[in-house]
């Protein structure tokens, strides 16, 4: 293994490449604070044991290392994608037990897809997920997740208006690595007006912060694991048979982003980065913890050092699981306000649909054509329009299957363009700009 002694002494630190210990730490804690702050709002949205959660994302990440043979540099963590999902299964009972079921069952399926495409090619996938669908699946995603940002901020207005200012003007004046880390400087300062900010003070539910919990919490101990609950499955657990393809849609397009900053092709990784986080995934679910994907914040991270080197997200990866035996941690994340939840999820969920629309726009999708607007136009209004905890249930047959929005959103996209594919081939000539715009 090739050792470069500091970053600076080459362009680019590979996969491959070492650093000496103390910058390796240093890195590797960098990553640790890079996916810290989305990592642990999917717990808090969830209501799952953070600790637990931490653990598995550091778990998930060793598996996707292995898998990968340690060629593909990547942090691993909460994955957003489930979230309607989730809270869909468990509605008012909190059955997490279910949830975790869930994750497991899409975990297996991600998990197969990736032997498949680890056998057959990419090409299947470039089939059913070109740039229109990949765009419309991202963006149904902040979408689908919208109303239950809004129902967090109006929990309290000030202290969600304070942390969504806060995270916006660390994106976008800060810079250098703070500027990396928005959710994290979003929800410190929150939580600090939470504490200060009178009505909180009088214990409003919403901005109130519980300092009890944080005092009788311990400071060693074991991560607490729970279990999946299969007695639904194929009918309320079918609201979690496509978030694999959303997934799969999210790992490739990270995948890529890592290729085109490191110039070299990661492209034939494919089939194990979808099998590592798979496989990541499904033991998560089965002790307790989120759906795993690889983390845009992390990608965002190597993109300034331009350091790739593998052992930095080894490091990373076991500060994560030392974190999660630390239950005083756990309890300073479950003290996070409802409202600072609030203010953070108006952003990151918007985020994510935008990124949606830069996927069109970077891949220059032609919208002046009937099918890719439609491919588009549909999704996006059953994301926004169907609330994120309402199940659906389809009826074929004997059989019933159930969505939420996000699983009919991404399901409507990849039918419809494979339905409408043949028009969208003969479709050669533009629509005028005033026919496009009504």
């Amino acid at each position: 293994m090739a050792v470069a002694t500091t970053a600076r002494e080459r362009d680019v630190v590979y996969p491959e490449d070492r650093l000496p210990w103390p910058q390796t730490i240093l890195m590797g804690l960098q990553h640790v604070m890079a996916m810290f702050g989305a990592t642990v709002l999917v717990p808090l949205i969830l209501g799952f044991n953070p600790n637990t959660v931490i653990f598995f994302s550091g778990v998930a990440t060793l598996i996707f290392l292995v898998v990968t043979g340690f060629k593909v540099p990547s942090y691993l963590g909460s994955s957003f994608s489930f979230i309607g999902s989730v809270l869909a299964v468990q509605g008012t009972s909190n059955n997490h037990g279910l949830a975790y079921a869930g994750i497991v069952m899409a975990g297996v399926i991600y998990l197969i897809i990736g032997l498949i495409v680890h056998f057959v090619g990419v090409n299947p996938i470039r089939y059913l997920l070109p740039p229109v669908v990949t765009g419309t699946v991202v963006a149904v995603i902040g979408l689908a997740l919208a109303s239950a940002a809004t129902g967090n901020y109006a929990g309290e207005p000030f202290t969600a208006t304070v942390t969504l200012l806060a995270a916006v003007g660390a994106a976008v004046y800060l810079r250098g690595f703070p500027r990396l880390l928005p959710v994290l400087i979003g929800i410190v300062v929150g939580y600090l007006v939470s504490a200060i900010y009178p009505p909180c003070a009088a214990a409003k539910s919403a901005c109130h912060i519980d300092f009890g919990a944080i005092g009788s919490a311990a400071i060693v101990g074991y991560p607490t694991f729970a279990f999946p609950d299969f007695s639904q499955f194929g009918t309320t657990l079918s609201l979690f048979f496509f978030i694999p393809v959303i997934l799969v849609a999210e790992n490739a397009g990270h995948v890529y982003a890592i290729s085109g900053i490191m110039k070299r092709d990661l492209s034939p990784m494919l089939g194990r980065t979808f099998m590592g986080d798979g496989i990541g995934t499904t033991i998560s679910g089965l002790l307790g913890g989120t759906g795993e994907t690889t983390y845009a914040e992390n990608i965002g991270v190597m993109g300034i050092t331009r350091v790739f080197s593998i052992m930095v997200f080894v490091v990373a990866a076991v500060f994560a699981i030392l974190l999660g035996f630390i239950p005083i941690f756990g309890a300073l994340v479950r003290s996070i306000p409802v409202s600072v939840q609030g203010g953070i999820e108006m952003y990151l969920f918007g985020l994510i649909a935008v990124i949606g629309g830069k996927i069109w726009v970077d891949a220059k999708v032609d919208f002046s054509k009937r099918a890719n607007l439609a491919v588009a136009a549909i999704p996006l209004v059953i994301a926004a329009g169907i609330p994120a905890t309402q199940a659906i249930p389809i009826h074929l047959g004997s059989l019933t299957l159930t969505f939420n929005n996000l699983g009919l959103g991404a399901l409507s996209a990849i039918v419809l363009y494979q339905l409408l594919r043949p028009g969208h081939v003969r479709d050669k000539e533009a629509e005028p700009a005033e026919v496009v715009s009504r």
